[in-house]
């Protein structure tokens, strides 16, 4: 189970990459395997606009296909742009725009979970 948490933590950790490629608000990483039979991992991100959630959804898809020749087993929300949400079994990405992310707040609603946030190793250490 160990090597299981490990692989989709790393598969969480590479769709936050692919967020932040594609300059993603607020990325945050959720562990609900011991309180949800959705998932192991959330990944939950801000794009500003809609054509930016699109593209950041876009980025994780390309990403996890390439590095581990993984597709979504649903796919939703594309068309609209304002909650994109990527189911991968072991991993769900959502990607909001700040008011539709404001307005349901998952990271609440998941609270329970253990939450890290994202940082960026392009952000460097702050003095």
């Amino acid at each position: 189970m160990a090597e299981l948490l490990t692989d989709s933590k790393a598969l969480a950790l590479l769709a936050a990459e692919a967020c932040d490629d594609r300059k993603a608000v607020d990325i945050r990483l959720i562990r609900v395997e011991e309180v949800s039979s959705l998932a192991d991992w959330f990944v939950i991100c801000s794009g500003l606009t809609d054509v930016q959630v699109r593209a950041i959804a876009r980025s994780v898809e390309d990403c996890l296909e390439t590095e581990h020749q993984r597709l979504p087993l649903r796919r939703e929300g594309q068309t609209e742009g304002r909650w994109v949400l990527l189911d991968y079994g072991e991993l769900i990405v959502h990607v909001l725009t700040p008011s539709e992310r404001t307005y349901y707040d998952l990271e609440s609603f998941w609270g329970h979970g253990e939450q890290e946030r994202y940082i960026s190793p392009a952000a460097g250490p702050t003095l």
